[in-house]
């Protein structure tokens, strides 16, 4: 690989356009790193929370970009919390992570506590259970028991994937010689009839969808092995053969012993309710497996290099290229700024594609036409030409908290808008609110 200072990574260009703020409330609105737009470009959803962006809204809304009409999706009761809201790609429908109702302080919201909620906006307030889960035994195929995250539909609508916390593991703690709470990658398809569990436990929950976890993660990686103790920020790529495969990120251990992120891509079997070796419900020590057929393999070899492996910071997820697959990523500069790397899904040399001296600075996402990325760089919402790395700035620099938030930067389905956040002051504080830019 050519060091950092002979490889030409394009430039930023000048500004090309501003963009229009949608949402004015006293109060702030969070958008998800994807699929916030509705199917036709006219929509974009998002949850409402204080001031601090604390996950503590209990309001999923939408925003008409023409209009700028509000409307409220669903209300949260009973004490829940409700967030991180997206799409499903061809229908008015959308999915959003739900906390408990009636919460105590021995049941809490909590990584391994919260699930998915789908809820169609012809329907506001009504919706249904995505993933059951079951917090004791017996164990229940299909269903999980623990908490799901950032839940996000297949292009064809027919699959979601989450990232998964184990809540039976999780009290178990990181000693012994079970295996410890990690985060993987889960999926989940819509079965007849659901999935339904004993209550055994009285936070059990039915679902209408079968989960199982697709990552396969150990307790303590071997040095200089491709194991992993984590999986997560996890994207898409497009079908292969006829099958669904997902990139995400897995945290290796070097020979030296250090723990990084590298690049991972799984390959999922047809039919994801068949067990393996061992069962997907997974048992009282042991986390549930991934289905039989199930291919894990590793994309990236970074940790030889200064800086190792993939960006820790800013957080960000995998996104690959709708057209061709190649997955995008984000990796330190020598300067130590993030930025934009790109990898084929089937594996090859990770390109470089971004230098600007101020780095990337948000998640990201591509064009509809696999020609562009959207993120923040030195404080604007701007693109990244995938094939040239030229970056050119679309709205105003502006400086520290007044620039693009780092959540999002998300292109709709036609390719002519992205939709950011950024904090504006109002009588009632200063909140994150929703704007458009033109991409031209």
């Amino acid at each position: 690989m050519a060091p950092f200072a002979t490889v030409f990574l394009g430039s930023i260009l000048p500004l090309v356009a501003g963009g229009p703020q949608l949402t004015s409330a006293p109060h702030g609105h969070v958008l998800t790193n994807v699929n916030v737009w509705s199917p036709d470009s006219r929509w974009i959803v998002y949850d409402v929370r204080g001031p601090g962006g604390e996950f503590d809204g209990a309001r999923i809304e939408r925003v008409e970009v023409a209009s700028g009409r509000v409307e409220t999706l669903y209300q949260a009761a009973h004490g829940a919390r409700c967030g991180v809201v997206t799409y499903h790609p061809r229908r008015d429908q959308v999915v959003f992570i739900l906390g408990p109702e009636h919460p105590t302080p021995e049941w809490t919201y909590g990584l391994s506590r919260r699930r998915g909620f789908l809820v169609e906006p012809g329907l506001p307030g009504q919706g249904r259970g995505l993933d059951a889960m079951t917090y004791a035994p017996p164990f229940v195929p299909g269903a999980l028991r623990g908490g799901s995250h950032v839940h996000v539909f297949h292009p064809g609508g027919d699959a979601l994937s989450f990232t998964y916390d184990d809540e039976v593991l999780a009290r178990l703690g990181d000693s012994g010689e079970h295996d410890r709470n990690q985060r993987n990658v889960a999926v989940a398809v819509p079965v007849p009839g659901g999935v339904r569990v004993p209550r055994s436990h009285p936070r059990n929950h039915d679902g209408g969808w079968f989960a199982v976890v697709v990552t396969r993660t150990v307790n303590r990686p071997r040095p200089g092995s491709d194991e992993i103790s984590r999986a997560y920020e996890e994207g898409w790529l497009p079908d292969r053969d006829g099958r669904r495969r997902l990139a995400f990120l897995g945290n290796v251990t070097a020979p030296d012993g250090r723990e990084h992120a590298e690049v991972f891509v799984v390959e999922l079997p047809p039919d994801l309710t068949r067990a393996g070796a061992e069962p997907l419900e997974g048992t009282a020590t042991r986390r549930p497996a991934p289905p039989a057929g199930t291919g894990q393999r590793r994309l990236t070899f970074l940790g030889g290099d200064s800086p190792r492996g993939v960006a820790p910071a800013p957080r960000h997820w995998l996104r690959a290229s709708p057209v061709d697959g190649t997955i995008a990523f984000l990796r330190l500069d020598a300067a130590g700024q993030a930025q934009l790397w790109t990898v084929p899904p089937d594996g090859g040399a990770p390109r470089p594609l971004t230098r600007g001296p101020a780095g990337v600075s948000s998640a990201f996402t591509w064009s509809p036409d696999g020609r562009r990325l959207a993120h923040v760089m030195d404080g604007s919402v701007c693109v990244t030409d995938a094939a040239t790395g030229a970056t050119t700035r679309l709205t105003p620099r502006a400086a520290g908290a007044d620039g693009p938030e780092a959540l999002a930067c998300v292109f709709s389905p036609d390719g002519r808008r992205i939709a950011y956040t950024r904090r504006v002051a109002g009588p009632a504080g200063t909140h994150a609110q929703v704007f458009v830019v033109a991409a031209p």
